[in-house]
């Protein structure tokens, strides 16, 4: 009996042809309007809308200390906030993982329920929570902690505790990904053999899940760096962020450029502090990455 193959197996080409569209749409809706951005940072135009040439003064502009103020500020922001959801989404996602059982998938989708809602309902839920009469401050007043109700809205308080809301479930499903794959009885022998809870974590299971955990740090940490609706909602335009002077810029008359320019300097900022955080992780994880 003889075999015949294929000299074209169609697998060759699937995968390509299957992705093409993806690759044509992110082509189209993301580097062209980012080499656009660019472009338009350093094009110079009289008043007369004439082009004059290429400037890097746009650019110079926001090298102040005023914008790097700023810029350091959604840095921290960004960080806090994934170092945050982190500390909470690992015992999260360990618990649905493996002490869930049967009731994962009802675990999960309480995770995901509250993206069925608009995004606005969730921070007005939370104005119902924060203000000054309450939820949180007629619980506390009501347990006698407090006396005189608390200013929580208009805080980095009240975005911080937002920011950790809304991101949570992306730094969740990635790490419940590779702690779903992670052998349980790896844990176990770790601890039977003496280990404590503490080495067990940083040598078996943190090692174990470093992608999912990667995965989802920069889910949070990336678009955290350039939120606006959170912090202008929240904090009550008490302090500007890089989404804050982003979106005064280009929605002004005149400024377009201004925006482009400055979201191009936010954005090296941002590429550069992502590698320096994935290689931090890499370093401080020790390890290979099997999750």
């Amino acid at each position: 009996m003889k075999i015949k193959f294929l000299r074209n197996p169609p697998t060759t080409e699937l995968p390509f042809t299957i992705g093409a569209p993806a690759m044509i749409w992110q082509v189209l809706f993301f580097y062209l309007p980012l080499a656009i951005l660019a472009i338009t940072s350093v094009l110079q135009f009289s008043e007369l809308d004439v082009f004059e040439g290429f400037t890097f003064q746009k650019i110079a502009f926001f090298l102040r200390p005023l914008y790097l103020k700023v810029i350091l500020s959604s840095f921290l922001l960004a960080l806090s906030n994934a170092i945050l959801c982190l500390l909470i989404a690992y015992p999260l996602a360990y618990f649905i993982a493996f002490v869930g059982k049967k009731y994962k998938n009802f675990f999960l989708f309480l995770l995901i329920v509250p993206f069925w809602t608009n995004f606005l309902l969730h921070i007005y839920a939370w104005f119902f929570v924060l203000e000054k009469e309450g939820f949180l401050n007629n619980l506390l007043r009501g347990i006698g902690v407090i006396s005189e109700p608390l200013q929580l809205l208009n805080t980095p308080f009240a975005i911080m505790i937002m920011m950790v809301y809304y991101y949570l479930p992306f730094m969740v499903m990635p790490l419940y990904s590779s702690l779903e794959k992670m052998d349980v009885r790896l844990v176990e022998a770790s601890l039977d053999l003496g280990a404590t809870w503490g080495q067990t974590l940083r040598r078996v299971m943190l090692p174990l899940t470093k992608r999912g955990l990667k995965a989802g740090f920069f889910l949070v940490y990336i678009p955290s760096f350039g939120e606006f609706a959170i912090p202008e909602l929240m904090g009550g335009d008490k302090q500007m962020f890089v989404g804050t002077v982003v979106a005064n810029y280009i929605l002004g008359d005149e400024t377009g450029s201004l925006g482009a320019a400055f979201t191009l300097v936010a954005s090296v900022v941002l590429l550069l502090s992502a590698v320096i955080l994935y290689w931090a992780i890499d370093r401080l994880i020790p390890g290979r990455q099997n999750g």
